[in-house]
């Protein structure tokens, strides 16, 4: 008999639910295992969302075995394995980031004390809705009885949109490079750590020997591409952002092979000194199904600088929910 999974996905009638649900339905997240799909949105949003489990049904996927359709919090969450929680208000034209924390952060915790309540034993939570360490931070919060190990929070798509510049800047295959670390926010302020990064099991310095263009158009260009995008298509990332939810929870299931890491956000419990339950990126490696933090990398001044820099504003988004009364 097939194990079976339960998913809830938030937001799943927006850009990036479209994108992730036929992938997680066709088993390209889960394998061959069945899957029951529960679908939270917005009330107004639900016409939509039919419309979207109408396809799902008609593509006949042999593993998807149920769909659920709902705006209520506690149906979507019940006996869940996995939550990705996707959806979250964008900022909008002269919104404060203040503005933007207290509208998702208000979300959030409605989401991480339904989660509490009603997800299975084993449930794990992947939170992708922006700000995303911090929302993370704040679901992981109100959701009192499960292990902060259990939450995560995306950074594989600055990983992989990093992996892609230095693949093209070096003219090789991007499967040619490895332990590209994103440390940090997912915001502009992350640190793409091409210190540490190999391509084909050489440091990238030694191999893109021009630090004027690591430090001055590859960073900013990881660091600002979800910008570029929208201004290039006019939304956001849709189908990268599936692709890298998907891609997290296939590194999350199986171990890691030798000599490689993936990037994820992780409630830390002081790592490279990172304050103790910030969602902060590390990278990572599965060892025997346990995750593991990468451990003993060492900073020079700038690099030590822009980890601290990110920090800082990981620091200050926790402050500014705290001042919100968004954690107690």
């Amino acid at each position: 008999m097939s194990e079976k999974i339960r998913v809830v996905v938030s937001g799943a009638a927006g850009q990036i639910g479209y994108a992730l649900l036929f992938r997680i339905a066709s088993g390209q997240m889960f394998g061959n295992a069945d899957v029951e799909l529960q679908l939270l949105e917005l009330e107004q949003a639900l016409p939509s969302l039919n419309g979207v489990a109408m396809e799902l049904d008609d593509c006949a996927f042999p593993r998807l075995k149920k769909i659920v359709c709902t705006s209520d919090l506690n149906q979507a969450m019940d006996g869940v394995n996995w939550a990705l929680l996707v959806g979250s208000v964008p900022r909008k034209q002269g919104m404060e980031r203040s503005d933007l924390l207290n509208i998702n952060g208000s979300s959030f915790i409605k989401l991480g004390k339904a989660i509490n309540d009603n997800a299975a034993d084993d449930v794990r939570i992947f939170v992708v809705g922006n700000p995303c360490n911090t929302n993370c931070l704040i679901a992981k919060h109100h959701a009192k009885d499960i292990p902060d190990e259990r939450f995560y929070s995306m950074t594989l798509l600055d990983e992989l949109r990093a992996r892609t510049q230095l693949a093209k800047k070096a003219n090789v295959d991007v499967t040619a490079v490895s332990e590209m670390t994103v440390w940090g926010n997912h915001s502009s302020t992350q640190f793409p750590d091409f210190y540490h990064a190999k391509i084909n099991g050489k440091l990238v310095p030694e191999v893109i020997q021009d630090e004027s263009w690591l430090k001055d158009t590859f960073i900013p260009t990881v660091q600002q591409r979800g910008a570029a995008v929208i201004k290039a298509r006019g939304a956001s990332s849709a189908g990268s952002a599936a692709n890298a939810i998907v891609g997290s929870v296939q590194q999350l299931l199986v171990d890691t092979p030798k000599g490689e890491s993936f990037s994820i956000g992780h409630s830390s419990t002081g790592q490279y000194g990172v304050d103790a339950g910030l969602m902060f990126s590390f990278p990572t490696r599965i060892e025997q199904g346990k995750v593991h933090i990468v451990e003993g990398l060492q900073f020079n001044p700038y690099s030590q600088g822009k980890f601290d820099e990110t920090l800082a504003e990981l620091r200050s988004e926790r402050d500014a929910v705290k001042e919100l009364g968004l954690l107690d």
